[in-house]
């Protein structure tokens, strides 16, 4: 309802559907809403790799209706990505040590503390992180079906008690807000608090 509201004062006709409301005219060759108009572009929170399940998962590769977020956001949002970053950048000072083996993990760092990531989940969902010394933190979900990689442990700062995670929203190569995400555990969950901040241009 907010994104709706945000293209709504932004000038633009805009209207709710939900993903399995969504279809497809064989005859117009278009993803069509419930009164068979086309759908020219859709904001979806629906996941990529869960569209590619549904009936009519067969039609997306047509790229008839601009979906916002595009399609190569599969390759971003899968943490299969972060070993093969890892093999082709190797110590890398933006990248953490990461593979899709605990045995290659261990191979290459020893005991070293580390966390294991389902390679597509959200929220903080099935996540096991082992620190030495500690006993290990597991998150629940429904995710890991399809595997996980193993990533070095890269310690979060602790202020009163709580972990702190800074995301930037980036646009056109500047930063434009950020969102603090903290919890009383170093895994981000779905739950914890949310702060958004605005950055706004000065002269």
């Amino acid at each position: 309802l907010y994104i709706q509201d945000t293209c709504f004062q932004a000038g633009l006709k805009v209207e709710q559907l939900f993903i399995e409301d969504l279809g497809f005219n064989s005859r117009k060759n278009r993803f069509v809403d419930l009164q068979e108009e086309p759908v020219e572009h859709y904001f979806k929170l629906y996941p990529w790799e869960w569209m590619w399940h549904e009936e009519f998962s067969k039609y997306l590769a047509l790229e008839t209706t601009h979906f916002i977020e595009p399609m190569w956001k599969m390759l971003l949002s899968n943490k299969g990505l972060l070993p093969i970053l890892w093999q082709k950048y190797p110590n890398h000072p933006n990248l953490l040590p990461a593979y899709f083996t605990l045995d290659e993990f261990q191979k290459n760092h020893g005991p070293a503390s580390y966390v294991q990531k389902p390679k597509l989940s959200r929220e903080g969902a099935n996540i096991t992180l082992v620190e030495q010394g500690k006993a290990p933190i597991t998150t629940g979900g429904e995710y890991g079906e399809e595997g996980f990689i193993y990533q070095a442990f890269a310690p979060v700062q602790k202020f009163d008690g709580n972990f702190p995670i800074m995301g930037v929203w980036v646009i056109n190569h500047e930063a434009c807000g950020l969102g603090i995400r903290e919890d009383a555990t170093p895994i981000t969950g779905n739950l914890s608090r949310f702060v958004p901040h605005l950055f706004t241009a000065t002269e």
